[in-house]
């Protein structure tokens, strides 16, 4: 399940991207079968291995075009390890949330995307998550989970700010606000609870059907509730 547009962020074969913050590797996964050169990034070793291991797999099984490379890399998102202007693309999905020192972690993703280039940056949507931040303490006050509330206007400020230009914003998975809520309604650790367990076959349904009626139905949520906010950004030349 894809937050970024790669048709939106512009991606070309042969392209080098940064899934800056990759976690399982979603985006990373894409950029890769799209014919780029990738690197995941990330702070958590175990699930980088994962990764590297998913990479390895996707071109022993000829899910990539010729001349495709992906690595992973570890590291502090405060002292990206890249030289500047190093990436034609930039990816943050659902990561900026995490990091307290979020204006040093945006200055690092500008400073490593080249002149030209683009980069696409998704966080919780302010509403849906204001919500979830409700109905339950426990969403968000752990080791590593979310430290903030985005609004639109503070994100797009604090990235324009490190020199980016705002090329668009859109909103996405609209169905899964919904599921978040009902977690967070009857407790985010209860995952067999009926309720729960019924909602989250309804999605797996969607991600392997994509059937109409849930694309409808997104097409009606996304501008509404659309759990993620995303903004697709570009470096001037």
């Amino acid at each position: 399940m894809l937050t970024v547009d790669f048709d939106r962020l512009g991606l070309s074969p042969g392209e080098r991207v940064l899934d800056m913050g990759c976690g399982a590797g979603r985006h990373a996964f894409e950029a890769y079968r799209r014919g780029a050169d990738v690197v995941a990034f990330d702070q958590d070793v175990e699930e980088l291995e994962a990764v590297r291991e998913l990479f390895v797999a996707m071109a022993e099984e000829g899910q990539v075009p010729a001349g495709a490379t992906a690595d992973v890399k570890e590291g502090d998102a405060l002292a990206l390890p890249f030289g500047d202007g190093e990436f034609d693309r930039v990816v943050a999905a659902e990561v900026l949330e995490h990091i307290p020192a979020d204006l040093t972690a945006i200055a690092e993703l500008a400073r490593v995307l080249r002149p030209g280039g683009t980069m696409a940056v998704t966080v919780p949507r302010w509403f849906p998550e204001l919500v979830c931040w409700s109905l339950s303490t426990e969403y968000h006050s752990n080791p590593g989970g979310h430290i903030r509330i985005y609004s639109d206007a503070e994100l797009v400020t604090k990235l324009t700010g490190a020199g980016l230009e705002l090329l668009g914003k859109d909103h996405v998975h609209g169905l899964h606000t919904p599921y978040w809520w009902i977690k967070c309604a009857v407790g985010v650790r209860k995952d067999r609870h009926p309720l729960v367990r019924a909602y989250h076959q309804v999605l797996v349904w969607d991600i392997m059907r994509r059937p109409l009626a849930t694309r409808l139905a997104e097409r009606v949520l996304d501008p509404l509730v659309g759990k993620s906010m995303v903004l697709y950004l570009r470096k001037p030349a």
